[in-house]
């Protein structure tokens, strides 16, 4: 879980300081360089009372004094993820899967024939993927995520996705649906496809797609969109969504109207943190009213921002085409006299984009995100430091996040149609910045501000991508005909696994601060801390 290292006064995560929810989710934790361990020797049944103490501020559900915490906490984990099956509701019987890849031929291994569970590549329900792989020697190992002050390593299973032996629909009765909520994001059209194509697999004739989001399910003016591989072959060429998107929409109870009027079985739904928050309340109220819809999510953002997940489609492609915009400020600064170029890429919360840009490239001298604090003025600030740039290199390039130094901008209430806070536009303020600077110390400077915000957002997706939307969309079937309903899919430590959607909804990722690969920005970049 990538949440944001950052250390206050008890040397503890603050999850106030970046608006992260104060409950049971938010149970891991930083240290400041204090170490608890005073030798090698020191064990876990002799920690310290003060240790104890400290422990239990940063995770007060958990008793480190009871020999058995660590099992208590791998059992609360195992329930927390435990997925959301139509038979809590129903007392369905699984039939046989209609999915089967037997059509390939028969699999030989050291010439006799597979077994057939081999040969039709099912996924047992009792398959898990760890969550976490390393195991930290200290909780000031950079980037350490630790439960208990002496970093223990505990297990986390999360179940693995792909198709089952035996499913929960009959597929010559299905209707599907697909909706793609939030903005534009590449890939999209990708997942559709792929989507389409697997419920055609296991036999569904039925597929619609719900127009401009959650919008689609109570505008009169606004059919369903008849959906089938002819149809869906080749929208992976182009960019947006066939289905068209929308932010906002109706209540849920309007929603689930909807699809009970519509007679659709599963509900297939692409978006964000918002778009999910959404769909799980669909599923909710799909449960209450006794309907046996499965709603299952696929993770869409190009920030990369849900947590637990390694990354999410979009973000491949952002990164590649922020290289444009990267590069013609680079050649826009080195070819002016004194000249500095500054580029503003998406990210409201989470700076993923801007530093893997920044790393890639290798063109920028700056890189501001939201989860690290900077000061533009004083001794220390990035203006003094784009002086230092200007005197030694003659010029400079600055990568700015969207939601990066926020607090030098005038609040406002106003929220877009998603509830999103509407953000200033830091790029412009800093560019003005710059200028005022240089100007009052009497040295030219010629500033260029590009944002190329709806030129990647818009563009179609990355060889990356498109493998990644794949396996995501084809896994989305696999989970609905599983019987699964109120989840989400996603890649986790290289390995593609079925989250409950509660689970990855209670704050947006974060950049660590602490982290090996902010380390490796900072690196590149050679930038100092800016406060």
């Amino acid at each position: 879980m990538a949440l944001v290292s950052s250390i206050n006064s008890a040397g503890f995560l603050n999850p106030g300081q970046h608006n992260l929810p104060l409950n049971k989710y938010n149970s891991l934790y930083s240290l400041d360089n204090s170490r608890f361990r005073t030798s090698k020797r020191h064990t876990r049944a002799k920690t310290s009372s003060l240790t104890l103490f400290r422990a239990a501020i940063a995770n007060p559900e958990i008793d480190f004094s009871d020999p058995h915490w660590k099992q208590n906490y791998q059992k609360d984990f195992e329930r927390r993820f435990s997925l959301p099956h139509l038979r809590d509701v129903f007392n369905l019987k699984p039939i046989q899967s209609t999915f089967s890849l037997k059509n390939r031929g028969p699999q030989f291994v050291d010439g006799a024939s597979a077994p057939q569970e081999r040969k039709n590549g099912y996924v047992n329900e009792d398959d898990r993927a760890l969550l976490k792989v390393i195991r930290f020697a200290s909780p000031t190992s950079a980037g350490a995520e630790c439960i208990d002050p002496d970093c223990s390593f505990v297990e986390q299973w999360v179940h693995r996705a792909g198709p089952r032996k035996h499913i929960y629909f009959e597929p010559e009765k299905v209707k599907a649906g697909i909706v793609t909520c939030g903005g534009l994001c590449p890939g999209l059209n990708d997942v559709i496809r792929q989507i389409v194509l697997t419920l055609e697999v296991y036999g569904v004739k039925k597929i619609v797609g719900i127009p401009y989001g959650y919008r689609g399910f109570f505008d009169e003016g606004l059919p369903e969109v008849p959906l089938s591989r002819q149809v869906v072959q080749n929208i992976n060429l182009a960019g947006g969504s066939l289905l068209g998107v929308s932010r906002g929409g109706a209540s849920v109870s309007d929603i689930v109207n909807s699809i009970k009027a519509s007679g659709i079985d599963m509900l297939f739904v692409l978006g964000g943190n918002g778009t999910h928050a959404g769909a799980n309340a669909i599923h909710n109220e799909c449960q209450k009213r006794k309907m046996k819809v499965s709603v299952v999510c696929v993770p869409k953002t190009i920030d990369n921002d849900i947590l637990l997940m390694d990354k999410t489609f979009g973000f491949d492609t952002a990164v590649e085409e922020a290289q444009r915009a990267i590069n013609s400020a680079y050649i826009e600064a080195r070819s002016a006299y004194h000249g500095i170029g500054v580029v503003k890429l998406m990210g409201r919360s989470s700076g993923f984009i801007a530093m893997h840009a920044s790393l890639s490239s290798g063109q920028i001298d700056v890189c501001l995100i939201p989860e690290v604090h900077f000061n533009l003025d004083g001794s220390y600030g990035v203006l003094r430091h784009l002086e230092h740039l200007i005197q030694i290199k003659g010029y400079a390039v600055v990568c700015v996040a969207e939601g990066a130094g926020q607090n030098f901008l005038r609040k406002s209430d106003a929220k877009d149609a998603s509830g999103n806070a509407v953000l200033g536009d830091i790029g412009v303020h800093i560019q003005q910045q710059i200028k005022s600077h240089f100007k009052q110390i009497g040295v030219p400077a010629d500033v260029k501000y590009i944002d190329p915000t709806y030129m990647i957002r818009a563009c179609r997706a990355n060889a990356s991508d498109a493998i990644l939307c794949t396996v995501l969309g084809q896994n989305a079937v696999h989970g609905a005909f599983a019987g699964y309903s109120g989840i989400t899919v996603g890649i986790c430590n290289t390995h593609y696994v079925y989250l409950p959607i509660p689970e990855v909804i209670t704050s947006p990722r974060c950049v660590d601060p602490n982290s090996r690969m902010w380390h490796r920005c900072l690196t590149s970049t050679g930038q100092p801390d800016f406060l």
